[in-house]
């Protein structure tokens, strides 16, 4: 029997404007799959805590504010710190291709940019967990 997907949805540093993380979150929970969204303001430290305590399967990260060089990462390192390098970090926002390529090379999953229909992020998170499922994770 599949379970639903567990997505926590973050907007990490200082940016404060999260309606596109919203809309991500709801399109995300119409697919059916299981959201949590932290809200604003988020310290990757909260963020990997609430990833772990919410047995998730997948971090979205929206980033709007330019940090992404440095929060993706460090998300990353937290998860891989307290056993979870399982989890499928993904996200989205303002992010110029080159840093796109450069944090997929780090171990962030693919990005999405601005103007990028739902459906993709929904399609590739599926396609994510079923390979991840037909491995026996």
């Amino acid at each position: 029997m599949s379970r639903p997907i567990r997505v926590l949805v973050a907007k990490p540093g200082l940016d404060g404007h999260d309606r596109g993380a919203k809309v991500v979150a709801a399109a995300l929970r119409d697919a059916g799959m299981e959201v949590i969204y932290t809200g604003l303001h988020q310290t990757p430290e909260m963020i990997a805590s609430a990833a772990v305590q919410e047995d998730v399967d997948v971090v979205g990260l929206s980033i709007l504010s330019g940090a992404h060089m440095t929060l993706f990462p460090r998300v990353l390192q937290l998860l891989r710190e307290q056993g979870r390098d399982d989890v499928l970090i993904t996200g989205g926002g303002i992010i110029p291709k080159e840093d796109m390529d450069a944090l997929e090379q780090q171990g962030i999953a693919k990005l999405f940019g601005p103007g990028t229909p739902t459906t993709a992020l929904i399609e590739y998170i599926r396609a994510w967990f079923a390979a991840r499922q037909a491995q026996g994770a």
